[in-house]
């Protein structure tokens, strides 16, 4: 597992990532607990979230009439953050459905920023993603602690809504919608 020594060393690196136009580098849906499918596109309606992921019948979030929140419908990760701490390839893949290289950080992304997903559209939600004890036990309690440390850089990633029906594939690219 990563140390906190060479998560600090490579901090610049990570905040260096593209402000926008940011290539995909993996789709992943998550259908049930540990289980990871990797397609070359996935769908995102408001409705729904992602058709067939864990969103609609198992959120972790809910709202008061105990209907999934929406506002944590597609989690994006920084690939550059996945790399650092995802060495271990027997360990289950981090499963967010988009990792992609981009500036996840506040300044970059403020609450509410529009981010087009091919045809989809994601607005970035008020919820942090803290990441969970899974990713503890995962990646070790240095990268824990790291990626929680500075809420504002969101090393974690970010929490969307879907704004606007549509597609991602691996050959579209995030575009930040300024």
């Amino acid at each position: 597992m990563i140390t906190a020594a060479e998560l600090a060393a490579a901090l610049p690196h990570v905040l260096a990532a593209p402000k926008t136009d940011a290539p995909i580098i993996s789709l992943c849906l998550r259908p049930a607990f540990g289980a990871r499918v990797f397609p070359d596109r996935i769908a995102m309606t408001r409705a729904e979230g992602i058709p067939g992921e864990r969103w609609a019948t198992l959120p972790w979030s809910r709202l008061e009439d105990g209907s999934p929140d929406p506002r944590i419908q597609v989690s994006l990760l920084p690939s550059r953050v996945m790399d650092l701490v995802w060495r271990d390839k027997s360990m289950p893949h981090p499963g967010d459905p988009i990792v992609a290289d981009l500036d996840m950080s506040v300044a970059n992304l403020p609450v509410g920023t529009l981010i087009q997903a091919g045809t989809a559209v994601l607005r970035v939600s008020d919820l942090p993603n803290n990441g969970c004890a899974k990713w503890k036990v995962r990646y070790g309690a240095d990268a824990m602690a790291w990626v929680v440390a500075d809420p504002a850089l969101r090393l974690r990633g970010v929490l969307c809504s879907v704004e606007v029906d549509g597609e991602v594939t691996m050959a579209d690219r995030l575009q930040v919608l300024r």
